[in-house]
């Protein structure tokens, strides 16, 4: 039977004369429909089969194993009268391809060897047991296997040795990998090759693997290239790869969707317009726009460009829902605040997966919407029952340090000691900066305590927390800490400490970590650090070294560094710099309101009020306006907003009767003391 259509004419001719077909047929049918996609059909003329032999069983197992259907399989193997090797090896392999599943293909690999000598165990089950210890990284398997290997003779064929060098380089061990790939046969074959090649990349020794690669080039196939094309991508050198790929095709090797997707995954990490284009180009002069996988890829590639125009393009060309290409266009519209945009894609799709959700709630709170964030969580766990992935409570971790709403922060943290969520470093280190910015240090401090697998990350946040809460000295005392465990610090470090020096005052320990920076650890100092130090030195009243230091940065100011100048002027009352200041500020925020308000206020607290006549008449001219102070509390599962008299909010009436009455209870209270 060559065809669907042979099958069925065969099948319905048994079934309309009565004819019983043989097993062999049966099998071949089965084989078949399983083949089409027809496992129920597969299914049920197994079931009506009124004999069945070890073929028609392995044949039906594979057929369930193929559909992803585990249980249904393993249920056909334990009614399996008489096993082979092949019903074994099926199973053994389904078992280790599914992931929940390793334990049962350990226990089934110790059964295979208790069993009758006609299921001794042979190279394809080695090599899967070998694929599972490398899925599972565990080391102490794979050297039993290869310890057998050896014994029994079966370490020296392509694709056993190409196992073991990808089961020692993917627990680690690649000297163990060469050893291996180093020990085989003196005629070096394609399959061993190529395993060597992925392990050399894997292990980010690209001049090994090129040199590997040009070793014996005719044997190259198309995996060779992709392996090759991935490696360099993967180890950050996304151009080499680009150029791997002009030669692949100029040499004429045939390419498939592996080599798509390795270099329309390298052009995406480069964020480069112009080589997506050319990408693009070549992809419609080869006529393969239809295929739905590699469209995606160029809607991903033209959205982390943020050429959402062209993204659109690609995307309405493509004809059947395409998951993939929807997430990447959600991922597009999020980062760059069109959030409409993206909520509208988002609700067209009917099955979502973590990517869209983690997109769109990292989305909203990029852009401070944090209202539509916890809106957004509520949506999910009605959807979803439960929230498997971290990265979304982060993002509700990160709203919630945003509005300094603790409630629902706690929430999340209840929720995650409640269902056992996986607690992993960005999940910790957003639930420190959450207390800390609600302003609960003791909780954060607990949090970090407790957590014994810190990263620079969280030592970071918690040296922020200190600063911002005025523990100066428990600051310093975690970035000793910091050094002693042989991390090394970053930008964020810096800013972190800097700041707690200028709230200790702590004039000269600040200098010393400022020039430490770029002294000791090679860090050029940025707007953040510039800004900490003048107001360090103004808020110690030494205006005469914040303008020294002044003098001395080799960058053109912006606004930050102006506006911390302006503080130290008003901590200082000194009115000559301050003019200077202004002149240069107003030249690059002209347009900003709030600077004009707050130079205004500089000159009021000094009783200049004609400075501060002229800047305020100097605002109206320049028509610009400052946006309104506001308030919030977070109360009843929502952020309630006001501003000075505000009579917007639903419940003003109450809210000001309350207010009225708590002012009347204050009076009292006055008056009687």
């Amino acid at each position: 039977m060559k065809s669907l259509k042979d099958g069925l004419k065969l099948h319905a001719h048994a079934i309309k004369s009565g004819f019983t077909p043989t097993i062999f047929t049966c099998n071949q049918l089965i084989r078949l429909y399983s083949k089409q996609g027809l496992i129920r059909e597969a299914h049920k003329l197994f079931v009506e089969m009124p004999e069945r032999n070890i073929f028609t069983y392995n044949t039906i197992i594979s057929a369930h194993l193929k559909n992803q259907n585990i249980e249904q399989a393993q249920m056909l193997f334990h009614l399996t009268p008489h096993k082979d090797l092949v019903t074994y090896n099926s199973m053994l392999s389904g078992y280790a391809n599914v992931n929940g599943f390793e334990a049962q293909a350990i226990n089934l690999f110790i059964e295979m060897q208790s069993v009758n000598s006609h299921c001794r165990i042979d190279d394809f089950t080695l090599t899967t047991m070998l694929n599972l210890a490398a899925k599972l990284s565990v080391l102490s398997y794979g050297i039993q296997l290869h310890s057998f290997m050896v014994k029994t003779c079966n370490d020296k064929d392509g694709f056993s040795v190409s196992s073991l060098i990808d089961m020692y380089s993917k627990c680690g061990c690649f000297n163990e990998s060469c050893k291996v790939f180093d020990g085989c046969s003196p005629v070096l074959d394609l399959v061993s090759k190529n395993a060597m090649v992925a392990a050399c990349c894997r292990r980010g020794e690209l001049e090994m693997a090129i040199n590997l690669f040009r070793k014996n080039p005719d044997l190259n196939d198309s995996i060779s290239w992709n392996t090759l094309i991935s490696g360099f991508a993967q180890n950050g050198s996304v151009e080499d790869s680009i150029k791997l790929f002009i030669l692949m095709v100029e040499n004429g090797v045939k390419l498939n969707e592996h080599t798509l997707a390795s270099i329309l995954g390298a052009c995406s990490s480069l964020k480069d317009l112009k080589y997506g284009k050319e990408l693009h180009a070549w992809i419609l002069k080869e006529n393969m726009i239809l295929n739905p996988f590699i469209c995606s890829g160029i809607v991903n590639i033209y959205c982390k460009c943020m050429n959402m125009k062209y993204a659109q393009s690609v995307y309405a060309s493509i004809e059947a829902e395409n998951s993939f290409a929807i997430s990447s266009m959600i991922v597009g519209y999020s980062s760059q605040g069109k959030l409409v945009e993206a909520r509208r894609l988002f609700d067209s799709l009917c099955e979502k997966n973590s990517v869209v959700w983690t997109a769109l709630f990292s989305g909203y709170v990029k852009y401070q919407q944090c209202e539509f964030v916890f809106e957004l969580l509520r949506e999910f766990i009605k959807r979803e029952s439960t929230v498997t992935d971290g990265l979304i409570l982060v993002n509700v971790l990160n709203a919630s340090a945003i509005q300094a709403a603790s409630n629902p922060g706690k929430e999340i943290h209840g929720y995650c000691l409640r269902k056992g969520v996986k607690i992993d470093e960005k999940l910790v280190s957003a639930m420190i900066d959450m207390y800390s910015k609600c302003g609960n240090i003791m909780n954060a401090k607990n949090i970090f305590c407790l957590y014994n697998k810190r990263d620079l990350v969280i030592y970071n946040v918690m040296i922020s927390g200190y600063a911002h809460h005025g523990y100066e000295n428990e600051a310093i005392q975690l970035y000793e800490e910091l050094l002693q465990r042989k991390f090394r610090p970053d930008e964020i470090t810096f800013v972190a400490l800097l700041s707690a020096c200028r709230h200790a005052g702590l004039v000269e320990m600040g200098e010393n970590y400022f020039l430490s920076m770029e002294k000791e650890y090679n860090i050029l100092p940025e707007t953040d650090h510039y800004a900490c130090m003048i107001d360090l030195y103004g808020r110690a009243n030494k205006l005469e070294r914040a303008v020294e230091f002044l003098r001395k940065i080799p960058r053109e100011m912006d606004a930050v560094m102006w506006g911390a100048v302006l503080n130290s002027c008003k901590t200082n009352g000194n009115l000559e710099f301050l003019k200077e200041a202004e002149e240069k500020l107003l030249r690059i925020e002209g347009d900003n309101g709030a600077r004009y308000v707050q130079l205004a206020n500089l000159y009021a607290a000094e009783e200049k009020w004609e400075e501060m006549g002229r800047v305020r008449r100097k605002m109206r001219g320049k028509e610009v306006k400052k946006f309104a102070g506001c308030s919030w509390v977070y109360v009843e599962n929502s952020v309630n907003i006001f501003t000075s008299a505000d009579i917007s909010h639903s419940k003003s009436k109450d809210i000001y009767y309350m207010l009225n009455c708590l002012t009347a209870e204050l009076d009292d209270f006055v008056v009687s003391i």
